[in-house]
């Protein structure tokens, strides 16, 4: 390669460095939807990194799809470009390369501009490093416009390998199942101690008679009882019934919250004005909880509430 091609491959890859630069921390309304965040986000479990779009379903891409296969196919071009530019090895060019990532993304975390994603990083340095194989295959003669050639032939061929691979990686590995039901009465309070909620008693809600089996959850006379349960930040899907006594009263219902986020059942399960007032079932996906509150006002029941565990296979 002589100087002028070496020149012009280094303003290439300047240029490509600020406008991945610029959608890193301008695009996408980063900087005005940073007024609204007062918290970091800090994401360290390395869980969805092979979380890309489905081979057979690129006609329907999600938003999440796109971002996945932007965090792979954006970051290629440096595989080619830097070896060009320095002749660098494998290792050395992987190493500089995810520590420049984490660089970047902890600045996004510190100016509101976005989130530490650990997985995102990984996923950068796999295109990064798809990018490198490309360069290394295409990259074997004198000829420029046949090695660009064979390169961008070599990089489409390695994103698709990638895709598939990880897609089959990701179902072997890193498919989350649910664990058995447990009730939630079973769970520890935040004070250490299990609760049962309300002893176990027959009810009727909108003429129908109630049978709980596993759990009751009254205000037990009071204006709101609050019953909370440390989840261990785990992913949780909790279910169970909900229903009133007398739905129209406003003062009558029950709140899940967690972590900042809350949920109204009364507000979910409020019969429409033509339906008659019946028990109501739920279900839900939790998150990461680490702390669950359940909020019972007058009139409100809720019973058989049980929570299920999301897990690995190998946890």
């Amino acid at each position: 390669m002589d100087a002028k091609q070496r020149k012009w491959i280094m303003i290439a890859t300047l240029l490509y460095s600020v406008l991945i630069l610029y959608f890193m921390f301008l695009g996408f309304g980063r900087i005005g939807a940073s007024h609204d965040v007062d918290n970091y986000t800090f994401i360290t479990i390395p869980d969805e990194f092979l979380k890309f779009p489905k081979m057979y379903d690129f006609r329907h891409l999600t938003l999440m799809d796109w971002v996945g296969l932007g965090n792979l196919a954006a970051f290629m071009p440096f595989g080619i470009m830097i070896p060009l530019l320095y002749g660098t090895r494998f290792f050395k060019f992987i190493s500089i390369f995810f520590l420049s990532i984490l660089v970047l993304e902890t600045l996004q975390m510190l100016t509101y501009l976005g989130s530490f994603d650990i997985n995102d990083a990984i996923q950068n340095s796999i295109g990064a490093a798809a990018g490198f194989a490309a360069y290394k295959i295409g990259f074997r003669s004198n000829k420029i416009f046949k090695n660009l050639m064979t390169t961008g032939a070599s990089a489409v061929i390695l994103a698709v390998g990638v895709l598939g691979l990880s897609e089959m990686a990701d179902k072997a590995f890193f498919n989350k199942i649910e664990s058995p039901a447990q009730g939630l009465n079973e769970m520890e309070e935040r004070n250490g101690n299990t609760s049962v909620g309300t002893e176990l008693h027959d009810f009727t809600i909108g003429g129908e008679k109630v049978v709980p089996h596993i759990n009751v959850y009254t205000s037990q006379g009071k204006d709101f009882e609050k019953y909370t349960y440390a989840l261990g930040n785990k992913e949780t899907m909790i279910s169970g019934y909900y229903g009133t006594k007398n739905p129209k009263d406003p003062k009558a219902g029950a709140t899940l919250s967690w972590d900042g986020n809350e949920i109204s059942l009364s507000e979910v399960c409020r019969p429409m004005d033509n339906e008659d007032n019946q028990p109501c079932s739920f279900e839900f996906p939790l998150n990461r909880v680490k702390e669950l509150t359940i909020t019972i006002e007058p009139d409100a029941m809720l019973w058989d509430v049980t929570v299920k565990r999301m897990k690995y296979w190998w946890n």
